[in-house]
């Protein structure tokens, strides 16, 4: 008989040990049934509102000093295409000052920071052509590869004519002659060569060219015409003129922007003191207004062209010309010199003043009286002050 138990469970050859059971690792209940809460999307962190604001400050600042940094290298000037002369002993930073009237947002610190760090050599006088509008890289890198230009220098003093300057221009090396003679004098059909349209009051073309040049010094390339020259002193002569016409006081005594030129080259000739000119153009206004001549010398010595030899006689300021104020009514029929520009607004805008007469102080300058009497006296005392100066030699 069989001594075996099957409900005996530890006959059970299938059930594990009690050593078997005690060797069996727990299981991690993470692994099996897994949290849904773990992979859940975690929403981000919100930016305060600060933050954005602040972000978007320095953001600004950022492009406005990256927008200041190009118009500081690349923003162009108002200055037309020419040749630029640089002086002995000026410096990259003496250019600047134009580019901060003519560039928005042109930094001169920017400027020199840039010079600092790419510039290394001093700046060496010459002449250098500079392209239209100029930015201030394209200044800088002319200067740094230093191409100077064989120039021509054009010197005009204000209140010189224009005979001077022809001569001026034919005894300049480098100027090719088109429209003069190697003596200065103007050819033959100089007006036509020119093709300028200068007009006499009455519309008929002018015979005579005085007072249309601009007085000034001129630098050119070598091989300039002197067509080129003459009629680029003409353009800025004309352009002055007409920008302070369309400015001119009231009630002035002119008819035309050429009369207006004509008083300013008997300024220019009466004065050299820039603080006169504003009241030299009362004395003329007034009298004109008045009916009364002009009386002034410059316009006899004019008159009598090359017969001038220093010294104005009795015989000349009663000798009738058309260019004698002292004989005629009004102004003469062209100017008598090249007047600056500072002397055709001293036309135009004459000094609110009462004065009819000035004379020299023998020291510098001019005295200026409202009565013949006071102008008698004023006369005097000059006359005083030269026999003073006279005795003391």
């Amino acid at each position: 008989m069989s001594d075996s138990n099957p409900k005996n469970p530890s006959n059970n050859p299938n059930k594990p040990s009690a050593t078997e059971t005690k060797n069996v690792q727990p299981t991690d209940v993470s692994l099996v049934c897994d949290d849904p809460s773990r992979h859940k999307k975690q929403p981000p962190k919100p930016t305060s509102k600060r933050s954005y604001q602040l972000m978007l400050v320095f953001g600004l600042m950022a492009a406005f000093v990256l927008a200041m940094g190009y118009q500081t290298l690349f923003g162009h000037s108002t200055q037309e295409a020419g040749y630029l002369v640089v002086k002995e002993g000026e410096s990259y930073y003496g250019f600047l000052p134009q580019f901060q009237r003519d560039v928005p947002m042109f930094s001169a610190s920017l400027a020199k920071l840039y010079i600092k760090s790419t510039v290394d050599t001093p700046l060496h006088a010459g002449t250098y052509e500079v392209p239209k509008n100029a930015s201030f890289k394209q200044l800088m890198d002319a200067f740094k590869k230093g191409q100077k230009v064989d120039m021509v220098s054009i010197q005009i003093i204000e209140g010189k004519t224009a005979a001077d300057l022809y001569k001026v221009i034919a005894n300049s090396d480098g100027v090719v002659l088109e429209v003069l003679e190697s003596n200065g004098k103007p050819k033959a059909n100089f007006k036509q060569l020119l093709g300028i349209d200068a007009f006499t009051p009455e519309g008929q073309f002018s015979s005579n060219l005085e007072g249309w040049f601009t007085p000034d010094t001129y630098h050119y390339a070598r091989g300039v015409t002197d067509k080129q020259i003459l009629t680029d002193l003409y353009k800025r002569q004309q352009q002055a003129l007409d920008k302070a016409w369309e400015k001119r006081d009231s009630d002035l005594p002119y008819k035309t922007p050429y009369d207006a030129l004509i008083m300013a080259s008997i300024i220019e000739k009466e004065t050299s003191v820039a603080s006169e000119r504003e009241l030299v153009s009362a004395v003329f206004v007034n009298r004109l207004n008045q009916g009364m001549r002009l009386q002034t010398d410059p316009t006899i010595i004019y008159g009598m062209g090359e017969r001038y030899d220093g010294n104005i006689r009795r015989t000349d300021i009663n000798e009738k010309t058309a260019y004698n104020t002292y004989q005629i009514d009004g102004l003469p029929p062209t100017p008598i010199a090249l007047p600056s520009t500072a002397s055709i607004e001293a036309a135009m805008h004459p000094a609110n003043s009462d004065v009819m007469y000035f004379v020299a102080t023998g020291n510098g300058g001019h005295k200026f009286t409202k009565t013949l009497a006071e102008h008698n006296q004023a006369v005097k005392e000059y006359l005083q002050v030269m026999r003073d100066k006279k005795n003391s030699q």
